[in-house]
């Protein structure tokens, strides 16, 4: 085993560094043989098959190519879950299930809460929710019916009970006062900033979930605060994933519409990375 680990370092770390590399042959390493961290070390010595071998010089071939390994793998971790993932949806990042955190903590042990997820991708959000928050009501919405099907999928697998629904959000708008949680991490990457990006995500990750023009960065999240404000029960609660570099021009845009302790949060390295708000009537 040795040889393989040596010749996946040796490529890898000059493109994704050493202590992500190391993370990535750890889960190629996973899906191809089932092995742990500890487990790799206790058969570092061992031959591994002609078979074996020939997996994980597929899955660094590919790695080599710049495609994310949860694509590969097709699964990726989120909130103490395992999701399946595809190219028609982004990967879960660690920083969004901080925000899945963030409403729970809010919401407390308050039962039956109405929740609405615009935007679900995977449905990690969603799903997380339904599984953390004491009897919600759970619904997502999505404009891509490759991306519903895969959080149906996950629903399933993770037995979580969600309303998913196809809609666009600009021309969809929920029931008055029928919601207590409206949360969304919409796309919100500056065009301009594609050129500080990595390949592998520029390359395989869905550019609709990530860009919007720089001409209106705050396009979605001026649609969703104007359909929370109609939305939300008294009292209801408008959850964000944000462009740090948006966050005081969407705090103001949130405090001029009406809504009431408009907060923005950090995320574990740092960086104001969501707002949260609630109505007032």
């Amino acid at each position: 085993m040795r040889d393989t680990l040596k010749k996946m370092r040796d490529a890898l770390r000059p493109i994704y560094g050493d202590r992500e590399a190391d993370a990535i042959i750890r889960i190629a390493f996973q899906h191809v043989k089932g092995w742990n961290h500890a487990d790799m070390i206790i058969h570092e010595n061992e031959q591994l098959s002609p078979f074996v071998k020939s997996e994980l010089d597929s899955i660094l071939q590919r790695l080599l190519k710049h495609e994310p390994i949860q694509y590969i793998t097709g699964e990726a971790p989120f909130h103490g879950l395992t999701f399946h993932v595809s190219p028609s949806v982004l990967i879960p990042r660690p920083e969004t299930a901080e925000l899945v955190d963030i409403i729970s903590d809010d919401a407390g042990d308050t039962p039956d809460l109405r929740v609405l997820d615009i935007g679900t991708g995977s449905g990690c959000i969603a799903i997380s929710l339904a599984r953390t928050l004491h009897f919600p009501v759970v619904s997502a919405i999505d404009v891509s019916p490759e991306a519903l099907s895969v959080a149906k999928d996950n629903a399933r697998a993770l037995s979580a009970s969600v309303n998913f629904i196809r809609a666009d959000v600009f021309n969809w708008t929920p029931a008055g006062d029928s919601l207590d949680i409206i949360v969304s991490n919409p796309p919100y990457i500056d065009e301009t900033e594609k050129k500080d990006m990595e390949p592998n995500v520029l390359e395989y990750e869905p550019a609709s979930a990530l860009f919007v023009p720089d001409s209106d960065p705050l396009m979605f999240y001026r649609r969703i605060s104007d359909i929370a404000l109609d939305a939300l029960a008294e009292g209801g609660r408008l959850y964000f994933e944000i462009n740090p570099r948006h966050a005081d021009e969407l705090s103001t845009l949130l405090s001029g519409k009406g809504f009431e302790d408009v907060e923005t949060l950090k995320d574990s390295f740092g960086k104001e990375r969501f707002i949260k708000c609630r109505v007032n009537r």
